[in-house]
């Protein structure tokens, strides 16, 4: 049994766009042990999941098609602009590179845009049986996160405001100057927690994008 299902717990809910079918991911999905499958279509990304972190697959030869067609640059935008963690999954063996006629500098150069100035994760697969076990351990993570399970490490703050501040740069999106912003327009955590996304949008930095995805942290699930 893979490391990746040998994991007790609640089952993964997972969410696939039905065209993801013909990939081989969505078959290799069904026959993992721990996995709630919907597939259906998607207005944002490939898969969903436990309604917190989308993820776009790609093939190598998709990436580099979605590249020359600037594809790739509207998806990770719409992805930064939602609510969710984005995650890109890209898929290939490193073998097929120039039969794409992308450069090789062309491709990490799009890594590199969609990672550092689009924000989304980017992770590597080798194929559709290994993308499949790796969106169920992100799955698993993904529930972690949503519970708190997942520890923050570094320093721990001393005093009122550095805990505050500490606490607020949890929220996504935020940094210190943000939390800052948010504390000296809210005056506390639990201000900001009540805030609506029209409020916290009037802070310096955060805009609508960022409101949104802070207020669908914030909100329980349904």
């Amino acid at each position: 049994m893979s490391a990746y299902n040998n994991y007790p717990g609640a089952l993964v809910r997972v969410v696939a766009d039905d065209r993801e079918q013909p990939g081989g991911v969505i078959d290799a999905l069904q026959s993992l042990p721990g996995v709630a499958l919907e597939v259906r279509r998607l207005t944002c990304g490939d898969y969903v999941f436990e309604g917190k972190v989308v993820v776009e697959r790609k093939t190598l030869a998709d990436f580099a098609r979605s590249v020359m067609d600037a594809r790739l640059f509207r998806q990770a935008g719409a992805m930064a602009q939602s609510a969710n963690r984005a995650v890109l999954i890209l898929e290939a063996d490193g073998s097929e590179l120039a039969d794409t006629g992308l450069s090789r500098e062309a491709m990490q150069g799009a890594l590199i845009t969609v990672s550092v100035f689009y924000g989304l994760a980017v992770l590597r697969s080798t194929g559709p049986g290994e993308t499949a076990q790796l969106l169920l351990y992100l799955g698993r993570q993904a529930q972690k996160y949503c519970r708190g399970g997942l520890s923050r490490p570094g320093y721990r703050p001393k005093g009122r405001r550095a805990r505050q501040l500490f606490i607020l740069q949890g929220l996504p999106g935020v940094g210190p100057a943000r939390a800052a912003g948010l504390l000296d327009r809210f005056g506390s955590v639990q201000a900001v927690a009540t805030a609506q996304a029209d409020e916290l949008a009037t802070v310096k930095g955060i805009g609508k994008g960022i409101a949104a995805r802070i207020r669908r942290m914030l909100e329980p699930d349904t």
